[in-house]
């Protein structure tokens, strides 16, 4: 099923957007999905960057998911037998790549078991929670995964202040999110901290807001060392 669900997303993203992704790679684990998009740029956006215009390519991106998010939730709620509470996106265009992260109404029964325990997960939310608190405010709840050996998933929720509120009530949610994601990503992205906790190299770093329900993902993708390896596909 996961792999009917990859091809499924690659072949959307490809007539939409005109070229598909190297790779699509979806898991599942609790009430968490992922899909983790690989290699995916097309001409003209490759145009756009080298002309140094990321930030309109990301604009079309979330005109375009914004559209498509309906389509791809109604699929997985039939492929899965779920209903899809919450979704998250982000891309990297440095690395070509993306993600797609939902939460769902009840566990996948062909979800494989998630690491709450995972070596480092207390220092990791503290780090977490310092940045949140730099860029906003203090989370009031930060919690932590790893959906599998390559993919960390950190929820948090509660970490909206006022007058983000209120930017989103007058209709700045589009641009609150592009100055929040810039924001937080100088400090996500800077990952020796991260690697120095997980013993694992960061590959990929996501962000993504649920404004209307005040929470967070934060996704990194991991290089797997010889203790994590494992049957997903290269990550670099």
């Amino acid at each position: 099923m996961l792999t009917t669900i990859g091809s499924y997303v690659s072949k959307l993203l490809r007539d939409h957007f005109g070229k598909g992704p190297e790779s699509v790679f979806v898991s599942m684990g609790s009430a968490y999905f992922n899909i983790y998009i690989r290699n995916f740029l097309s001409p003209m956006e490759k145009v756009l960057l080298e002309q140094e215009q990321g930030d309109v390519v990301l604009e079309l991106r979330q005109k375009m998911l914004d559209r498509l998010l309906p389509e791809l939730r109604a699929y997985l709620e039939i492929q899965t037998g779920q209903g899809i509470n919450e979704l998250y996106y982000d891309w990297d265009l440095s690395n070509k790549s993306g993600m797609i992260f939902g939460v769902s109404s009840a566990p996948f029964e062909q979800g494989s078991a998630i690491d709450e325990n995972y070596a480092g997960r207390a220092e990791l939310e503290e780090v977490i929670n310092k940045i949140s608190k730099q860029a906003q405010k203090l989370p009031d709840q930060t919690i932590s995964c790893l959906l599998n050996p390559r993919t960390l998933v950190v929820m948090r929720s509660g970490i909206m202040v006022r007058i983000e509120k209120e930017m989103i009530r007058l209709g700045h949610g589009d641009l609150l999110r592009n100055v929040k994601r810039q924001l937080e990503k100088s400090y996500l992205q800077s990952s020796s901290q991260f690697e120095n906790i997980l013993q694992q190299q960061v590959v990929d770093s996501f962000v993504d807001w649920h404004f209307e329900l005040d929470k967070s993902v934060i996704l990194f993708v991991l290089k797997p060392n010889k203790i994590t390896g494992g049957n997903e596909p290269d990550t670099g």
